[in-house]
């Protein structure tokens, strides 16, 4: 079994006070957030900052600290049985448009309900609820510190 690894972001944008988040389709057909393998030494954030901007075309975003959450897969390559983690953290985006990469055929922001519809695997999925959580308990949390000053 080949082990590897995966780091990307869950990027999300306030459009007029509603929060999306970036969904990209995959060639086989799969929606999920901007992630791809680490290359060399880079650390887990390096590689998702690298990612979005490779995938999505955005390069004025930032990740927001205090949150990482993993999921894996098992699947067949090249005769090869490879075994995936794929680790996600959060990013706010400040562009408001995303480009395509040839990566991928489709790309789309979708508020939350839509997003937890879309997205084809559990395991993403299961990381956007909890991410969608901590942007409102990291904006609760933020609206409080602005409203106690």
């Amino acid at each position: 079994m080949i082990e590897a690894t995966s780091a990307g972001a869950i990027l999300f944008r306030d459009t007029r006070g509603r929060r999306e988040y970036l969904l990209l389709k995959s060639r086989p057909g799969d929606w999920e957030f901007p992630k791809g393998g680490v290359e060399g030494e880079e650390e887990l954030q390096q590689t998702a900052i690298r990612e979005v901007t490779e995938e999505a075309g955005i390069e004025d975003f930032r990740l927001l600290d205090g949150f990482r959450e993993d999921y894996d897969y098992v699947f067949e390559a090249n005769g090869n049985t490879i075994h995936k983690t794929v680790h996600l953290f959060v990013a706010k985006s400040f562009e408001a448009s995303a480009e395509l990469s040839k990566e991928h055929r489709d790309m789309q922001w979708r508020d939350y309900d839509q997003a937890i519809n879309t997205i084809t695997q559990d395991g993403p999925r299961d990381i956007l609820v909890e991410a969608h959580e901590f942007l409102d308990d990291y904006f609760e949390e933020d609206e409080e510190e602005r409203g106690a000053t």
